[in-house]
């Protein structure tokens, strides 16, 4: 329950995180959106990061083996930086039509399963 409930909250948290990083990049595509200052879009992408704290905090709090969870800290970061890339890849190649996905980016993807699998390994 606690590992499902952690990879969840990773995954809700950098839906928002990659929203507030890179969807502005999207956004500007609208007229009224383009128009707006600099200050404006960080503070409307500060906004966005706001839920996702409300997302990650908890699930490093729950996920955390010190606090009862299956994950030590090493875990959680290795965790959370898989899921970042993944949903990354997926925010960048649905809205961002330019952008390929090549056998670099494969295998890179790999060495970072491989990368989990030596975090998780006694």
């Amino acid at each position: 329950m606690k590992i499902a409930a952690t990879i969840l909250l990773l995954v809700t948290s950098n839906i928002f995180m990659t929203f507030a990083w890179y969807g502005h990049l999207k956004m500007k595509e609208f007229k009224w959106f383009e128009s707006l200052p600099l200050v404006v879009v960080v503070l409307i992408s500060w906004g966005i990061a706001l839920f996702e704290y409300f997302f990650q905090v908890p699930a490093n709090r729950i996920g955390f083996r010190e606090n009862g969870g299956p994950f030590t800290l090493l875990q959680l970061k290795v965790i959370q930086e898989v899921i970042t890339l993944v949903v990354f890849t997926a925010f960048s190649l649905f809205l961002f039509k330019n952008e390929t996905f090549r056998w670099n980016h494969l295998l890179g993807f790999i060495f970072l399963i491989l990368a989990v699998y030596f975090i998780f390994k006694k």
